[in-house]
């Protein structure tokens, strides 16, 4: 199906840059908790499983938003974005404070701190696709078409994402300089979401 207006094409390229930008805060932070807590299964299995948790709260978040201010999802998806950023400016200085405060403790405390740290980013990243079904269905009046869209153009932003952060951005940038750049996307996101809302309108 041909998409219909420009400012939709705006809205897939935004959401193809949240998945990419959401894929390099993953990477990083990842590797910023592992330094602070070591690498093993067991450090691995809480920073994958809180982050997965996140996005599913998240996800129920979104969709109640969605259905609360049908006419605000552009703008909501552009405040959410807008916020992921502004967490992502201090989140290398929050893990490692956070870290070095609690470097000896045991599994437990590590879990905690872990969800902790990643609750409030992956509840704003996990809230992202509710938002932009409830707008694209209302033009599409298709669940499939409309999820199928979306999640395809936001998987490839994903793997574009963590593809060039292991491979290309990490030569280059330090893991705060990564971080910056996924700032830097969010922004640009939340603003093509309000010019998009706006064309809409």
């Amino acid at each position: 199906m041909v998409l219909a207006t420009r400012a939709e094409w705006l809205v897939l390229a935004a959401f193809f840059l949240s998945g990419a930008s959401a894929l390099t805060y993953q990477v990083a932070w990842q590797r910023l908790l592992y330094a602070q807590f070591g690498v093993d299964l067991q450090a691995i299995t809480i920073i994958v499983s809180c982050f997965m948790l996140g996005l599913g709260i998240g996800s129920l978040l979104g969709g109640w938003l969605a259905d609360r201010f049908p006419q605000l999802n552009l703008r909501t998806f552009a405040l959410v974005e807008f916020s992921i950023g502004l967490f992502g400016l201090v989140s290398s200085w929050l893990i490692r404070t956070i870290g070095e405060s609690i470097s000896l403790a045991g599994p437990v405390a590590l879990s905690a701190t872990s969800f902790s740290i990643l609750l409030v980013p992956t509840l704003l990243m996990g809230a992202t696709l509710p938002l932009l079904i409830a707008y694209f269905y209302r033009h599409y009046r298709s669940v499939g078409v409309t999820v199928g869209k979306l999640y395809f153009v936001n998987t490839l932003g994903a793997a574009a994402g963590a593809y060039t952060t292991g491979l290309v951005v990490f030569n280059y940038l330090t893991l705060s300089g990564s971080i910056r750049v996924a700032v830097i996307i969010n922004f640009v996101v939340a603003a093509a979401a309000l010019i998009a809302s706006r064309a809409s309108r």
